[in-house]
């Protein structure tokens, strides 16, 4: 028995098409099981916080659980690598973060390629360094503060948790952009009671953690690193007001292995989009000095490759190296 022409064209249509609707039914079943995040500090650190917030807000959405999974070590990288070589079945996710795409420069012996191996899903919030000053400085803007250091090279102090943090790569983004020649010292323990007293001079550091200090009186604040002012910081101007382009936001995201199929891609996109447009999220953000930030994934995918681009050239200016 021989089939007509058309229902042979018509069965290898069909046929063809299985794959395709194979993949829409597997992204409509997602997630069938539960979805680990994996976190690459311990908890109550930034990353960790907002991580469980996304992942109980996934959990609410899909009816499924998405838990955190705690892998501190090597400045986040053992998370990343284990999410970099993990399934890409969208079962296992990254909390990235600014410190992922520092990493990647940082770390010369790394198992993995943050770029190549790993695929943004979605931006989650933006929060800014504020650059603070020991009262003994007598800079109080940062046209001022510029001035004082060229004057001074190498005698301002600033503290940091050690090579690689925000408050390094911050001050040594400043350095390269403004000219000046801070110096860092590094600290693996608290240095606020040295930046009280004088010990050190200056740092950069999230709003929150300092916004204490700033409104008692006890730090002056000169400028914050984003675009724009903090809403908790009336007055303090953005650094890129007076030095041009200069920009050092913490910023957080969701990633997942490079293979990931893109409907999973896609719905988790949308969905933790849809997260960060609740009103009800609003005020936990702020608790954390952050702000919602959506990103649509073609530029989140430039934005990723730009910042590793950017975070290389201050790590190549700074001579920054770690073990």
């Amino acid at each position: 028995m021989t089939l007509a022409r058309r229902q042979i064209l018509g069965l290898a249509a069909g046929a063809s098409a299985l794959p395709a609707l194979s993949r829409l039914a597997w992204a409509d079943a997602y997630p069938s099981r539960a979805v680990r995040i994996a976190v690459g500090f311990p908890p109550g650190a930034a990353t960790d916080v907002v991580g469980r917030l996304v992942a109980q807000s996934l959990s609410e959405r899909f009816n499924q659980q998405f838990f955190v999974d705690n892998r501190p070590g090597a400045g986040s990288n053992l998370a990343a690598d284990v999410v970099a070589k993990a399934a890409p079945d969208g079962y296992t996710l990254l909390a990235m973060t600014v410190t992922n795409t520092v990493n990647e420069t940082l770390y010369k012996n790394l198992d993995f390629d943050f770029v190549r191996d790993l695929t943004p899903v979605a931006r989650t919030i933006l929060s800014a360094n504020v650059l603070v000053v020991n009262l003994s400085v007598p800079a109080k803007t940062i046209p001022e503060f510029i001035a004082y250091a060229k004057a001074n090279p190498g005698k301002l102090n600033y503290a940091s948790y050690g090579f690689g943090t925000a408050p390094n790569m911050s001050a040594e983004l400043f350095n390269m952009m403004a000219g000046t020649k801070l110096v860092h010292v590094p600290y693996h323990s608290n240095f606020m009671p040295d930046l009280l007293s004088g010990q050190v001079q200056l740092s950069f550091l999230p709003v929150p953690l300092i916004i204490g200090f700033i409104r008692s009186g006890k730090v002056r604040a000169l400028g914050v690193s984003g675009t724009k002012p903090s809403d908790a910081l009336p007055g303090v101007p953005p650094i890129t007001q007076f030095v041009p382009g200069y920009q050092a936001d913490i910023w957080h995201g969701i990633a997942a292995p490079k293979a990931t199929p893109a409907d999973i891609v896609d719905k988790l996109h949308t969905t933790i989009n849809g997260i960060l447009s609740d009103p009800a999220m609003k005020p936990k953000f702020e608790n954390l000095g952050a702000e919602p930030a959506p990103m649509a994934i073609p530029d989140l995918d430039k934005f990723v490759a730009a910042e590793v681009d950017k975070w290389a050239k201050v790590i190549k200016f700074a001579n920054i190296k770690v073990g």
